[in-house]
């Protein structure tokens, strides 16, 4: 397989969110949506403007990966991050 980059399908959907969480407050839902951003993102060959400004609101918010998975599972245990809009439970994290 080549090195060439790919286009992650949801990528004009997650930059505007990447955009917004580069100049956010730190809050119980900038985390989850972080780390759910992270998730999807993680080990895929491109977006790498998009991973690398993941990593600049990490280090923005003096966190560590690990750091922030700790927070966001603790967060998902008390609360109900995101909302359902519709009948059914529905969690976009691929």
């Amino acid at each position: 397989m080549s090195g060439k980059q790919q286009e992650h399908p949801l990528y004009n959907r997650d930059r505007p969110l990447v955009n917004n969480l580069l100049t956010s407050e730190v809050t119980d839902y900038n985390l989850a949506e972080l780390a759910r951003l992270r998730i999807r993102y993680q080990g895929f060959p491109g977006a790498i403007d998009l991973q690398k400004d993941l990593d600049k609101v990490l280090k923005q918010w003096n966190l560590t990966e690990s750091e922030l998975f700790a927070k966001t599972r603790s967060i998902h245990n008390i609360a109900r991050i995101y909302q359902s809009r519709g009948k059914k439970e529905e969690q976009d994290w691929n």
